[in-house]
C-alpha cells in the first residue's frame, strides 16, 4: 500500500500499476508492449492501470497562465477593506499565483498607498486591484478608476456589478489601439466576478454603444478607441462566483460553471473574438476535492476568498482568524450589505460567535416598514439604540454626517430633506463600521463583527482538522494554495486510475495537508 501511496504522491512521474499474483503492484521503469502475448516472457506483468504525470502548474488553462505570466492557474481573490492585504498579494505573486488587493471599502488615498507599496516591492511580478460596483457612491467608483489609470494599474477584478457602468467601460477601453501586426491591443484588463448569467453576458459582450458614445461625448476616449472597443469583450476573463463569502447569489458551482462556459462559447462565436475569454470558478474552493472538481468541470483557473481571510497575511484581526478557524460549513448566513442596503442586496457572513447578521436584518426590517425614524415604536427604538447603535439616533446621525462631509456631501443634503434616507445612512453606518470592528479586533464590539465568509470555510476546517493547518497561526496563503493544487493533482490522478476499474487503497486516494518543505520533495 505504501508503494502505491508514494506513487500517487509523486505527481511529476507517471504511475504504472501492474497485476502481480492477483494483487496490484507499482511498476518501476521497464517498457510497455501493447497487443503482444508476453505470457511466456519472464519478469513481465499485465498493465492494469496508468496515470500520466500531473504537476500542479499544469492544472487549468495554459492560455490563462501565459496571458498573465503566472505559474499556477490560481487567483487569491480580493477581500474588501484590505483583508487581501499588500503582504498577501506579495506572497502570492512571488510564488507564481495571481493576487488582487482588496481595495473595496478603502479611500482613494489608502488604495494609492497600497499601489505604491506593491509596485515598489513586486516590480514586474503580476498583481491586480479590486474595483467594486458602488451604486450608492458612483463618484467613488470614478475616482478609483481615475487612480488606476493614473498609476498604470492594468489589471482589475470587477466585483458586485449589477450592471456595467461608465467608469468601468472607461477603464477597459482607454488606450485601446492596433499594434504593428494588426491586432487590437487593450492595455487595461478586467477579470469579472459574477454569479448571474445576465450579468455575465454583458461582461462577455463588447461595450454597449450607448456608453461608448457617452465617453466620446465627454472626450474621455476618442472615436477610434470607441470603434476598436466593438471588437473586444468588456471582460478579458470571467470568474463564475458560486456560493461564496460577501456579495453572492448562493449559486451551486456544479450548475453555474457549465452555464457560464456555455454562454462564453456562444458569445465568443457570435462576436468572433480573436482571444477567447477564460472562465474560472470561485466560491467553494477550499479543499483538494473541490479544487480538482473545478478543473474537471472545465474551469480555466480557481479563485479563493474565505479561506485566505483565516491566513496569517490577511489584513484582519487575530480574533477574526480564530473565529474563522472554528467555523463549520453551516455557520454562515445572509445579511444586508452596507453598500447596497436600500436595494435589499445581501452578503454572506459568519454567524457563529456574532449577532451581526441578526442585528443587520433587524435594521433592514425597520427601514422597510417605516418612512421616518420617529415613526418607529418607542420599544423598538429603545432596543435599537441600546443594543445595536449604542447611541441615540440623533447623535449617531451627527457622527454619520462627519463621515459623509468628505466622502459624499450630497448624501447629507438628501438626508436632511428625506428622513427615510437619513435612517438608511445611519443604519448603513452601523453595517460599515461592523466590518472595521472585526478587522481591528475591537473587543467591545465582538458581538457585532461582520465577517464575510462562505460555507467553504467550514469545509476547509474539516479537511485540515488534526493537521498543522488546524491552528490559524500556521495558515499561510501560499502553503494553503500549494496544498489545494497539489492535492487536486493527486486526486485527479486517483480518479484516472479508479476509472480504469482499479480499487485503490483508501490511504492512496486522499491528500492530507503538508508543510511546504515536504511538498517540495514531490514538486519543484
Amino acid at each position: 500500500m505504501k508503494a502505491i501511496r508514494d506513487a500517487m504522491l509523486d505527481v511529476t512521474r507517471p504511475v504504472y500499476l501492474v497485476s502481480m499474483n492477483g494483487d496490484i503492484a507499482v511498476g518501476r521503469g521497464g517498457t510497455i508492449s501493447i497487443g503482444k502475448d508476453l505470457s511466456s516472457v519472464s519478469d513481465s506483468y499485465p498493465l492494469s492501470g496508468y496515470a500520466p504525470p500531473l504537476h500542479p502548474e499544469k492544472l487549468g488553462d495554459p492560455s490563462f497562465r501565459q496571458r498573465y505570466n503566472v505559474r499556477y492557474a490560481y487567483i487569491v481573490g480580493a477581500m474588501a477593506n484590505g483583508i487581501t492585504s499588500v503582504k498577501m498579494v506579495q506572497e502570492a505573486g512571488r510564488s507564481g499565483f495571481m493576487g488582487f488587493f482588496g481595495a473595496a471599502g478603502l479611500s482613494p488615498d489608502e488604495i494609492d498607498s497600497a499601489i505604491c507599496s506593491l509596485k515598489e516591492s513586486l516590480g514586474d511580478v503580476p498583481f491586480g486591484f479590486n474595483l467594486i460596483h458602488s451604486p450608492n457612491d458612483p463618484e467613488l467608483e470614478s475616482k478609483v478608476v481615475d487612480l488606476y489609470l493614473k498609476r498604470k494599474i492594468h489589471l482589475v477584478s470587477a466585483s458586485a456589478f449589477i450592471d456595467l457602468t461608465l467608469p468601468l467601460i472607461y477603464y477597459r477601453v482607454k488606450g485601446i489601439h492596433i499594434n504593428n501586426e494588426g491586432f487590437v491591443i487593450c492595455p487595461n484588463r478586467i477579470i469579472a466576478k459574477v454569479s448571474r448569467l445576465e450579468t455575465a453576458g454583458k461582461f462577455l459582450s463588447p461595450p454597449a454603444p450607448k456608453i461608448l458614445a457617452q465617453l466620446v461625448a465627454r472626450k474621455l476616449i476618442s472615436e477610434k478607441e470607441a470603434q476598436l472597443a466593438e471588437h473586444i469583450p468588456v471582460a478579458e476573463d470571467l470568474t463564475a462566483e458560486a456560493d461564496s463569502g460577501g456579495h453572492t447569489d448562493n449559486r451551486p458551482a456544479i450548475s453555474l460553471l457549465p452555464s457560464m462556459i456555455a454562454l462564453r462559447d456562444e458569445l465568443a462565436d457570435k462576436y468572433k473574438y480573436k482571444q477567447i475569454p477564460s472562465v474560472g470558478l470561485g466560491g467553494g474552493i477550499s479543499t483538494p476535492h473541490s479544487t480538482a472538481a473545478a478543473f474537471a468541470m472545465g474551469a480555466s483557473y480557481v479563485l479563493t476568498g474565505s479561506i485566505n481571510q483565516s491566513c496569517a497575511e490577511a489584513g484582519t484581526s487575530e480574533t477574526v482568524r480564530k473565529m474563522l478557524s472554528e467555523a463549520g460549513y453551516a455557520d454562515v448566513m445572509m445579511a444586508p450589505s452596507a453598500d447596497m442596503f436600500e436595494m435589499g442586496v445581501k452578503v454572506q457572513v459568519l454567524k457563529r460567535g456574532t449577532m451581526f447578521p441578526f442585528r443587520a436584518a433587524k435594521l433592514y426590517d425597520i427601514y422597510s416598514r417605516y418612512d421616518c425614524y420617529d415613526d418607529v415604536p418607542v420599544s423598538e427604538r429603545t432596543i435599537l439604540e441600546r443594543d445595536i447603535l449604542r447611541n441615540n439616533f440623533d447623535e449617531e446621525w451627527e457622527q454619520t454626517k462627519k463621515f459623509f462631509i468628505n466622502r459624499d456631501p450630497i448624501q447629507i443634503d438628501r438626508a436632511e430633506k428625506n428622513p427615510k434616507h437619513k435612517m438608511a445612512l445611519v443604519f448603513r453606518s452601523y453595517l460599515g463600521k461592523s466590518s472595521n470592528w472585526a478587522k481591528d479586533g475591537d473587543p467591545s464590539r465582538k458581538i457585532d463583527y461582520q465577517i464575510w465568509c462562505g460555507p467553504s470555510m467550514g469545509a476547509f476546517n474539516q479537511w485540515v482538522k488534526g493537521s498543522f493547518l488546524e491552528k490559524p497561526e500556521n495558515r499561510k496563503t501560499v502553503t494553503v494554495a500549494m496544498n489545494l493544487l497539489f492535492g487536486a493533482a493527486v486526486i485527479t490522478r486517483v480518479a484516472w486510475i479508479s476509472n480504469q476499474g482499479i480499487a485503490l487503497p483508501h490511504e492512496a486516494k486522499k491528500h492530507s495537508p503538508m508543510e511546504l518543505s515536504e511538498l517540495s520533495k514531490y514538486i519543484i
